[in-house]
């Protein structure tokens, strides 16, 4: 059994059912809603960025420099990485994915901004993306941050657990994230990427209402987990 953990806004731990650790958009030392820190993660395997912003890759350079871990993201942020010393990478780019040992991982769309935090001279500025894993056996959607797509109707029936925003103002809001989940048809969504700070502040009870039974929505807050 896969074990999904909410560290809060949209960096979750999977602990897959082979045993890897993967981190999604590490926002973890000036994250306000974080339950850890960079200094209390031990072990991680591989590291999966959507995109350069920096609530979602500010963590992720120290943290594969002390864990070891594979850091996967675009071609321009896996070049950007390596200007600041990381070897262990893995580049990709929207609508490829790869192998790893922990599963398939999928690079899908999504409409957002591709500024690298970091990055002075603006060199390695990217599009952003998603992610969608195959693991053996079940398959996980991390949107990252997103606008609602057309294209997120490719990903009907091939998606158990749904990892959307619904903060608004950056993202979607909970409207919009409802027809996503009717796009997308998912078993299982978690809302994410809400409630950091005043601007995304939303009531994840009025998301699961819209939703209204098209999927089962579970709502975590920081440090909880959940299991599929």
């Amino acid at each position: 059994m896969a074990r999904l953990t909410w560290h809060g806004h949209s960096t979750f731990t999977l602990e897959t059912d082979s045993g890897h650790r993967v981190m999604f958009d590490p926002f973890l030392d000036e994250n306000p809603k974080s339950d850890i820190q960079v200094a209390d993660v031990q072990e991680l395997d591989f590291i999966l960025v959507s995109h350069g912003h920096f609530d979602h890759f500010q963590d992720a350079i120290p943290l594969a420099k002390k864990t070891g871990a594979t850091l996967i993201s675009t071609f321009e942020i896996v070049g950007f990485c390596q200007e600041n010393g990381l070897e262990n990478v893995h580049p990709l780019h929207i609508g490829g994915g790869n192998h790893f040992a922990f599963g398939y991982a999928k690079m899908t769309p999504a409409l957002h901004g591709g500024q690298v935090d970091g990055d002075e001279e603006g060199a390695f500025t990217t599009v952003p993306g998603g992610w969608w894993l195959d693991m053996p056996g079940k398959t996980l959607y991390h949107a990252g941050d997103t606008a609602l797509l057309m294209e997120m109707q490719l990903l009907k029936g091939k998606v158990d657990v749904a990892l959307l925003p619904i903060g608004d103002n950056f993202t979607m809001g909970p409207e919009d994230a409802a027809r996503a989940v009717e796009f997308i048809e998912p078993r299982v969504v978690i809302p994410m990427h809400y409630s950091t700070w005043e601007p995304i502040e939303q009531d994840p009870n009025e998301f699961r209402d819209r939703v209204a039974g098209l999927a089962e929505v579970v709502i975590l807050d920081p440090g909880d987990s959940y299991n599929f």
